[in-house]
């Protein structure tokens, strides 16, 4: 049988490289700067780890090596994000973050020579950020084809007007990825939208506040476009082509979050494990309770679940094929498996848990977020539902929209 589990060669030693990389040089030097025993400031410390991490060639995995990066496809990727977040700054640092991951992506398919030049080069080189600014706070953000922000044709210019929020990533981003209408009275609601190359410079780009979220500030930013002019070679991608661009981002996206969040889940995963087998309570411990075992092995059964959703969907990826239905059962079961698990790993930790003594208080913060962004758990749900019906009322059967696996 074709089916193989097993990575190549070259694909396992990055992988294995990432974890050695990051236990010997990374969190040895953060620990020292959080437990005050090293006067380095912190950022000064993620940027000269960040340059170890290029000249070992760890860097940037997700894009062609002709561009700087490592060349590998998105089951590489999978493994190495899997093992980066794990640790400290781990996706920033090997240059594979969100949202210029996914923003990197965008450029290299849909940008031009000179706008890849301009724009993608610097993001690669992690000499630049970027941001993707599509959320409205009027409209539903899983929802695009509401979009309200516009962009008017004046002369050789784009003319941009409107209001967005849950801009990750805008601060000190150089530039931002503006979905806004182009096309209002298009008959297809999804052809109204085009994208823009935004400078954070420009005038009227007013960046209004940081949005708080229950994980505190500094991530999601609310921004005006006050009559922001972009020259019409900003456009990226075709006019009309909004929709389109957001949709080919986010897919691939998607998986990115349940790539990361993977790591997560077998961190938080583990800790309930060796809680439990070092608590004594009520005469045993925890972990000879039936109790804390089902936690332990539904939490097992979910993550295995969710690696092999993954790693499939990952390879309809990279071999071309429709993966519409696999991404959503992918977000929305690994999310939710996320979400569990580190629930429960708080359980068992008690009181600890909560504290701020460990980290799975902020995890679980984290987690909660997880089921929300990038569609959330009921439009997930919906386009799966939509998805089956298809599959049958096309087909006769709904094996295309459950994996068209030959089972």
């Amino acid at each position: 049988m074709a089916i193989d589990f097993t990575f190549p060669p070259e694909i396992d030693d990055a992988r294995l490289l990432v974890t050695k990389f990051f236990t010997e040089n990374v969190e040895p030097r953060i620990a020292a700067i959080r437990s005050g025993n090293s006067k380095e400031d912190f950022w000064v410390a993620v940027k000269s780890l960040r340059d170890q991490a290029k000249n070992q060639g760890l860097w940037a995995p997700h894009m062609p090596e002709e561009w700087g990066g490592m060349g590998f496809g998105i089951t590489a990727v999978a493994a190495m994000s899997a093992e980066a977040v794990k640790y400290t700054m781990g996706p920033y640092i090997i240059n594979c973050q969100a949202p210029d991951e996914g923003n990197m992506h965008t450029l290299l398919h849909f940008g031009t020579d000179e706008q890849k030049e301009n724009w993608l080069k610097p993001l690669i080189e992690g000499t630049a950020r970027s941001c993707f600014s599509m959320t409205e706070p009027e409209t539903a953000g899983s929802d695009p084809t509401q979009i309200k922000t516009q962009a008017v044709e004046d002369g050789d210019e784009w003319v941009i007007n409107g209001h967005k929020w849950f801009t990750s990533g805008a601060h000190g981003a150089k530039f931002a990825i503006v979905i806004a209408k182009t096309d209002p009275d298009a008959e297809i609601a999804q052809a109204r939208n085009s994208a823009f190359i935004v400078p954070t410079d420009s005038p009227g780009f007013e960046m209004v506040r940081d949005v708080r979220t229950m994980g505190g500030g500094g991530g999601h930013a609310e921004i005006k476009y006050n009559n922001v002019r972009v020259p019409r070679e900003n456009m990226l991608g075709e006019r009309g082509g909004g929709h389109k661009l957001g949709q080919v981002r986010l897919g691939p996206a998607r998986l990115a979050h349940c790539m990361r969040w993977l790591g997560q889940i077998e961190q938080a995963l583990e800790m309930l494990v060796d809680r439990a087998q070092k608590r004594f309570a009520h005469g045993s411990l925890l972990s000879e309770k039936q109790g804390i075992q089902w936690m332990m092995s539904e939490s097992a059964l979910e993550l295995y679940a969710s690696k092999l959703m993954v790693l499939h969907c990952a390879y309809k990826i990279e071999n071309g094929m429709d993966f519409r239905s696999e991404v959503s059962m992918a977000k929305h079961h690994v999310a939710n498996t996320l979400w569990k698990v580190t629930d429960r790993a708080l359980q068992v930790h008690g009181a600890l848990g909560y504290s701020d003594d460990s980290p799975l208080a902020q995890m679980l913060i984290s987690a909660r977020w997880s089921r929300i962004a990038d569609g959330s758990d009921e439009v997930h749900l919906m386009r799966i539902a939509d998805m089956v019906m298809r599959s049958y009322n096309e087909t006769g059967s709904i094996n295309h929209a459950v994996g068209d696996l030959p089972v």
